[in-house]
């Protein structure tokens, strides 16, 4: 039956192969996975591409015999870890979906703080394993990454049929501002909005520009971005570096230049 149904319809009287894929969940909202089932319109068409065998938020039941694991979340358990590398061990293709699972996503925030400060706030006195968390390429290898907060169906759709039917997948290496201004929108700099646009990677159409919100950044940073251009756009808008901070740190897909930007931050303090 499982054969059967991979080998999926004809096209020209051609069976067309279709994949074997699961999703997974570890530490995160899940709102990844939910995007998948959002959009009934485009839905039939998505799992005609392939077939799910393991997907707890869309069916019942499930099998470990997969090709292709899209894993949602960050990693912030021991019993994570050891899940990860089963999954790993198991998947022919390795998917982090979203940020959580490319970055540390939100969860990374409470990285910040003290653990032990963390587990009290947070849970009082039923305290819980919790470890800093940290993305899914820290303990496995990782073959493809979907980014974003949630991740876009669209893209999804797009980077799925590219893996079904064999084809290179390419990430955009511009930012969120070229897609921003191909959609006609006003520069929400202009209207008094911080934004990550210009040194953000592009793949969301502005998802967010698009509904007068600012971008976060949750898709990392594109290609040969400059930071101290954005952070000179910041300050001449009005904007603190705090501001710039609370932005760069949300996902975690900033890690490296929030670093340095709180280090010389630190610095002006202690001078």
């Amino acid at each position: 039956m499982a054969g059967a149904a991979a080998e999926g319809k004809n096209f020209l009287g051609v069976p067309v192969y279709r994949p074997r894929v699961a999703f997974f969940e570890l530490s995160s909202c899940e709102g990844c996975q939910l995007q998948l089932l959002n959009n009934e319109a485009t839905l039939l068409d998505f799992l005609s591409l392939v077939e799910v065998v393991n997907f707890r938020e869309g069916m019942s039941g499930g099998t470990d015999d997969y090709e292709i694991a899209f894993v949602e979340g960050s990693v912030t358990r021991s019993d994570e870890v050891e899940r990860l590398k089963k999954i790993r061990a198991n998947a022919k293709v390795l998917v982090a979906f979203g940020s959580c699972a490319c970055f540390g996503g939100v969860n990374q925030l409470k990285n910040r703080f003290s653990p032990d400060w963390v587990k009290k706030e947070v849970y009082g006195d039923h305290p819980v394993e919790t470890s800093p968390a940290r993305p899914l390429e820290d303990f496995v290898t990782i073959d493809l990454r979907i980014f974003g907060c949630p991740v876009k169906k669209e893209e999804v759709e797009k980077i799925v049929a590219g893996i079904a039917i064999g084809t290179a997948i390419a990430y955009p290496k511009y930012p969120v501002c070229m897609e921003c201004k191909a959609n006609g929108n006003i520069c929400l700099f202009d209207v008094g909005e911080p934004c990550l646009g210009p040194v953000t990677r592009a793949g969301c159409d502005s998802w967010c520009p698009n509904n007068r919100a600012g971008c976060w950044g949750c898709r990392g940073p594109a290609d040969d971005i400059n930071i101290e251009q954005m952070i000179s756009i910041m300050d001449k808008h009005g904007f603190t570096k705090d501001t710039i901070m609370d932005r760069l740190e949300c996902f975690g897909g900033f890690a490296a230049y929030a670093g340095q930007l709180r280090e010389s931050l630190n610095a002006e303090d202690r001078g």
